[in-house]
C-alpha cells in the first residue's frame, strides 16, 4: 500500500523551541531584503505600505526617479531587450554599457551617460533603504530581545546582506552593545583584523553587512570608513558584479566571518528574508556545510516549496539545509507538505498559534515579523529603551 510522506511541524518547532532556549550552539542569523519589506506601516484598514519595498516595488521608485527625456527611454530599451524590468537586471546592463561603448550611444546614451544613469539608480536605492523602524515594538525590536534575554556563552552574529540601518536603530535602542568591524570616532575605519578575533563578551553581538551599509564611504585614500549616508556609499548593488566586488577588501573579509562562522564546530545558522538566489552566497553556504557536517541551516522562507527554487535547491543539495515553507518543508533532503500532529506537550496549541494558521493550514515563520515575534517569546523579554522603562515606571508610581 503507498505511503506519503509528511512533516509535522510540531514536532520541528519544539526541537527548534528546545534549541532556542537550551541549547549551546553557536547561533547565527542571516537577515535579507524579506525582512523590512515585511513590516507594514501602512495606517489601520489602508492598503499595506512596506517600510522598505520589494524589488518589484524598488524598481518602479526606481523609474518614477529618471528623468523622462534620455534615462527612462534608455531603461524602457533595456527592458525591452531583456524582456523584464527588474532593477538588478537593468542594473547590470547599465553597467556593463558603461564599461565597453565608449563614445558610441545605445538607445541615446554614450558610456559617459550609463555611468551617470548607473550612480542615479545607485542613488535612489539608497534613498529607498534609508528608513527608520516604526515606534514601539517590531520585528527588529523582537530580535534584539530575544538576543538580550537567551542565556549564551557564544555570542550571537548576524549576518545581513541589506544596507538599511534597521538593525542598528534596534539595538542602539534597546542600549545592546554590537560590533561590525569598525573603529574610531570621527572617521571609523574598517579593520580587517578584528574580524577573527572573538575578544569581546559574548553579550556583544556581532553584525556583518555582507553588501555594505548606507553609512559606509570611499576616502581619499579609497579606504572604506563608517561616516554619514549622504555620501555616495560604498556598497554592493544589485548586478552582475557582486561576486567580483565581494572579493574586494572589506566584503571580502566579511565572507570570511561567514565562512569561519560555519566552520565551527555545532553551528546553527538561521535564515529569514533571504531567498537563496544570490548564488555567491549560497554557493558558500554550500561549501562551508559540506565541509563541516556538524553545522545546520534552517531556511524560514514567506512562499511555498514551488516558489522557493532556490532554497529548495540547497536543501536538496545539502541535507543540513532544512527549508521552512508556507505549504511544507525539505528536511533531510526530503520535500514534503506540513500535517499537523498530537500535540507535543500540555499546552502546546497557545505555541502552536504563533507559527501555524489553522484557517488555511499555512506555517506562519516565512514572515520575519511571526520569525522575530516567536524568537522573542522562546526566551526573550521585551525590549524597551530607557525612556520607554522610565514613563512605565512613572506610570505605575502614579497609579
Amino acid at each position: 500500500m503507498p505511503t506519503t510522506t509528511v512533516h509535522n511541524p510540531d514536532q520541528y518547532m519544539y526541537d527548534f523551541r528546545h534549541l532556542l532556549t537550551h541549547n549551546k550552539k553557536k547561533i547565527g542569523i542571516l537577515i535579507g531584503a524579506g525582512a523590512p519589506v515585511s513590516i507594514n506601516i501602512a495606517e489601520l484598514n489602508n492598503p499595506r505600505i512596506p517600510l522598505i519595498p520589494d524589488i518589484a516595488g524598488l524598481t518602479k521608485i526606481v523609474y518614477q526617479g529618471l528623468d523622462e527625456l534620455k534615462e527612462k527611454p534608455a531603461f524602457d530599451a533595456l527592458a525591452a531587450e531583456l524582456g523584464d524590468t527588474n532593477i538588478e537586471l537593468i542594473l547590470s546592463r547599465v553597467r556593463s554599457l558603461a564599461e565597453v561603448i565608449g563614445q558610441f550611444e545605445v538607445h541615446g546614451l554614450d558610456a559617459t551617460g550609463y555611468n551617470q544613469l548607473s550612480k542615479k539608480i545607485c542613488l535612489i536605492i539608497k534613498e529607498v533603504v534609508n528608513k527608520e523602524l516604526p515606534e514601539g515594538e517590531n520585528p527588529y525590536s523582537h530580535l534584539v530581545s530575544w538576543i538580550n534575554g537567551i542565556n549564551r556563552d557564544f555570542a550571537v552574529e548576524i549576518f545581513t546582506t541589506n544596507y538599511d540601518l534597521l538593525l542598528e536603530e534596534a539595538m542602539e535602542r534597546a542600549r545592546t552593545p554590537y560590533f561590525d568591524g569598525f573603529s574610531g570616532s570621527k572617521s571609523a575605519f574598517f579593520d580587517p583584523s578584528s574580524i577573527s578575533s572573538n575578544d569581546l563578551p559574548a553579550k556583544w553581538i556581532r553584525l556583518w553587512k555582507l553588501h555594505g551599509s548606507i553609512n559606509w564611504l570611499k576616502n581619499e585614500k579609497g579606504e572604506v570608513v563608517r561616516g554619514d549616508c549622504d555620501s555616495e556609499g560604498a556598497m554592493v548593488y544589485p548586478s552582475h558584479i557582486k561576486y567580483d566586488q565581494t572579493q574586494s577588501a572589506p566584503f571580502s573579509s566579511l565572507f570570511d566571518r561567514l565562512k569561519n562562522f560555519l566552520l565551527e564546530p555545532d553551528t546553527l545558522l538561521l535564515t529569514s528574508g533571504f531567498s537563496f538566489a544570490d548564488a555567491h552566497i549560497t554557493a558558500k553556504l554550500d561549501e562551508c556545510l559540506s565541509e563541516n557536517r556538524s553545522s545546520a541551516i534552517f531556511a524560514f522562507q514567506f512562499k511555498t516549496l514551488a516558489e522557493e527554487i532556490h532554497a529548495t535547491q540547497a536543501a536538496s543539495r545539502n541535507p543540513n539545509i532544512s527549508v521552512y515553507c508556507s505549504d511544507g518543508a525539505v528536511i533531510n533532503g526530503v520535500a514534503a507538505p506540513w500535517a499537523i500532529g498530537e500535540p507535543p506537550s500540555k499546552n502546546w496549541n497557545i505555541i502552536r498559534n504563533e507559527y501555524w494558521t489553522a484557517q488555511d493550514n499555512k506555517f506562519g515563520l516565512g514572515d520575519f515579523v511571526s520569525f522575530a515575534k516567536f524568537l522573542a517569546s522562546s526566551g526573550g523579554s521585551l525590549s524597551m529603551t530607557p525612556e520607554l522603562i522610565d514613563e512605565k515606571t512613572e506610570g505605575l508610581g502614579n497609579e
